[in-house]
């Protein structure tokens, strides 16, 4: 009788540790107001579709990219927002799990950026295409990510509007510098390295040590 009892105990404890873990996921999605940025994420890629159909931006040459980066920088910002915590710094003794949380939150929403702007920018003619995308996003969101190591998620957003300030420049003065990577072709190698070397070095830190915030922000 002890041993049937007790056989069916077994699964149930592991159904409630997958529950446990996946309600810890959706509270830290929740604490980063992960749905409302991708409500964000996804008004871009519609408004980018509207600019694309309706011709919105310059016609040709480095001044048409101008649109598509300010879509693309915009999303970074977003995602750099969301490193923001509510709970400052007693939330990184709550456990092991807290710097991939934070990574698996970054990574995902920079992956939802880039396929929410490319299926925006889908059947129209983005200059760049979306190897520009993903290397401008991922580029602009590393920025992003450093900044908020150094100020605070909530400020973060300085970093990628900032930065869309030198690329709109970089646009219109036709700078061939890798580190103005939206200024650059989409297969410019250079300037793909220069993105992932900064999206790399934003996401590690930010994964490992989290934004600059206190409970009193």
């Amino acid at each position: 009788m002890t041993i049937a009892t007790g056989a069916p105990a077994l699964p149930r404890a592991g159904l409630t540790r997958q529950a446990a873990g996946l309600r810890l996921v959706w509270l830290h999605l929740l604490s980063r107001r992960v749905p409302v940025a991708l409500i964000a994420l996804a008004v871009c890629g519609a408004v980018l579709r509207a600019a694309l159909v309706w011709h919105w931006g310059p016609g040709s040459g480095n001044a048409a990219l101008q649109l598509p980066a300010l879509f693309e920088i915009g999303t970074a910002a977003v995602i750099a927002v969301t490193t923001y915590s509510p709970f400052g710094e007693p939330e990184r003794a709550t456990g092991r799990w807290l710097p991939w949380l934070r990574l698996g939150t970054a990574l995902g929403l920079t992956a939802a950026a880039i396929g929410l702007l490319g299926a925006g920018a889908a059947g129209e003619s983005l200059p760049g295409g979306i190897l520009a995308i993903v290397r401008n996003v991922a580029g602009a969101a590393g920025i992003g990510l450093l900044l908020a190591a150094v100020i605070g998620g909530a400020l973060a957003w300085i970093g990628p509007m900032a930065y869309l300030v030198i690329a709109e420049v970089a646009l219109l003065q036709a700078w061939t510098s890798p580190w103005t990577w939206p200024a650059r072709p989409p297969h410019d190698r250079g300037a793909a390295i220069c993105a992932a070397l900064v999206f790399a070095a934003g996401i590690t830190i930010t994964a490992v040590r989290g934004a600059r915030d206190s409970a009193g922000d």
